[in-house]
């Protein structure tokens, strides 16, 4: 077996009850390697493999935080931050791209280098923290709104410069492998001598699928000419970046390097960059990381003072009335069972319309009445209460009956078509189509009915 992560005396950081998750988590880590390599075994064997990986990951996180609780562990809230981003962002993330490519043997190899990656260097960094046998590197965590905005910068550029639609793994990339690796290191200064460091992680087969288009090239791997323009557009990238934060004007470059992975590997083992951002470009991954100077030299905001108060308060508000008239978002109500799915469709349009989600009928009926949505994504194909008899709940109370309902379905049969079309709902949609597509269809919904 060419892969292997043998459990060794290091992993362990004393306290029996994460040691012993940590061992089992290892275990199904090799199982799967193994089961990846046997082009015999069925999609469904890796698929419960890693439906097992994930159980166990979960109940690892909530016996860690327990502990972590119990011992009023300072690094308590950001070591729960990661295993958020991990539960909620990246698992979902990664299994999603399995079900979208009928677990392909690219797709499993992503879930088990990023999981693999991340389990090792957590291991031996975050959770040692815990028992004091080494330092958190996730010292300098940026806050949610400074990492969403850079998020969203770096989604827009990839569509601006290359035309992929993108979507973000993870808010905090640990160097872990995805596939065969090219890795570009910048290094800005100004002349005080601050410096500012960035890391690009591409996956080969995205440089060879976007940059090698271009240059007409037809090779199937990296070549000079590629590297020689993939420098080259990767400084284009950060000038663009360095548009939507003025302070980051004095910075020019000083130096660049070309990292092999062990390399990057001794970056990320002595300090971890505040931003850290790992995306699915559709073409391959692609991993943003670099410091924050901007944050340390932005202009401070205004300070409130017993003479200015009122008119600081004044145009506050009147600065944040003129924004909820430019931009008054929808409300979409998505109702699944499936938290993958859920997490899937909120991140896909949460930056044009507010999200709430709900994973069965009664908790929607409860979500309708606390927050009314102007639209319900609902799954016609839940237990227990499926979505048909949800829709009947919905318009057998007054106040709900008018809300749009648009049906989810992950099959088409004309059987189960008929059945949906009978209901008459505001439209159905299939999970399977492009996520862009979705988003299309939401967009163009509301746009027929502001004509109305």
């Amino acid at each position: 077996m060419q892969n292997q992560f043998i459990w060794q005396d290091r992993f362990n950081i004393g306290v029996d009850v994460i040691d012993k998750e940590h061992k089992k988590l290892f275990k199904i880590i090799n199982r799967l390697f193994a089961f990846s390599e046997q082009e015999s075994k069925s999609q469904w064997v890796c698929q419960e493999g890693i439906k097992y990986f994930k159980k166990h990951t979960m109940k690892h996180f909530t016996e860690e935080e327990a502990y972590m609780a119990s011992i009023d562990y300072p690094g308590f809230e950001t070591h729960r931050r990661l295993h958020d981003n991990f539960r909620k962002k990246t698992l979902p993330s990664l299994e999603r791209e399995l079900m979208q490519t009928g677990y392909s043997l690219e797709s499993v190899n992503h879930f088990l280098g990023v999981c693999t990656g991340w389990l090792i260097g957590h291991t031996l960094t975050e959770d040692r923290a815990i028992t004091g046998k080494t330092i958190s590197k996730y010292e300098n965590l940026l806050p949610e709104e400074e990492s969403a905005v850079m998020r969203r910068i770096i989604i827009n550029l990839l569509k601006d410069m290359f035309q992929l639609d993108s979507h973000v793994i993870s808010d905090h990339y640990g160097g872990e492998k995805f596939g065969n690796g090219f890795y570009y290191r910048l290094v800005y200064t100004t002349e005080k001598k601050e410096e500012w460091e960035i890391i690009f992680a591409f996956e080969e087969k995205l440089l060879v699928n976007t940059i090698g288009k271009m240059l007409h090239d037809e090779s199937s791997s990296l070549n000079v000419m590629m590297v020689n323009a993939t420098r080259y557009t990767a400084r284009q990238f950060v000038e663009r970046i360095k548009e939507h934060y003025p302070a980051l004007d004095s910075y020019e470059i000083k130096s660049e390097n070309l990292l092999t992975y062990e390399q990057l590997q001794k970056v990320f083992s002595i300090k971890h960059p505040p931003y850290s951002l790992l995306f699915d470009t559709g073409e391959g991954y692609f991993a943003f990381c670099a410091d924050a100077p901007h944050l340390k030299s932005n202009e401070p905001v205004v300070s409130i003072k017993a003479e200015n108060a009122m008119a600081e308060i004044s145009n506050y508000l009147k600065e944040n009335d003129e924004n909820k008239t430019e931009n008054p978002l929808k409300k979409i109500l998505i109702v699944d069972d499936s938290s993958t799915m859920r997490a899937a469709i909120k991140e896909l349009l949460s930056d044009t319309y507010q999200m709430a989600e709900a994973s069965s009928g009664l908790s929607a009926i409860r979500s309708i009445i606390l927050n009314r949505p102007d639209l319900i994504l609902l799954d016609y194909e839940m237990p227990v209460c499926d979505g048909h008899q949800v829709l009947e709940m919905i318009r057998s109370e007054q106040d709900m009956a008018d809300i749009p309902v648009i049906f989810l379905t992950g099959k088409a049969t004309k059987e189960i078509l008929q059945k949906i079309l009978v209901l008459k709902p505001a439209g159905y949609l299939l999970k399977t189509i492009n996520p862009e597509e979705i988003k299309k269809y939401i967009g163009d919904f509301f746009k027929k009915q502001s004509k109305k």
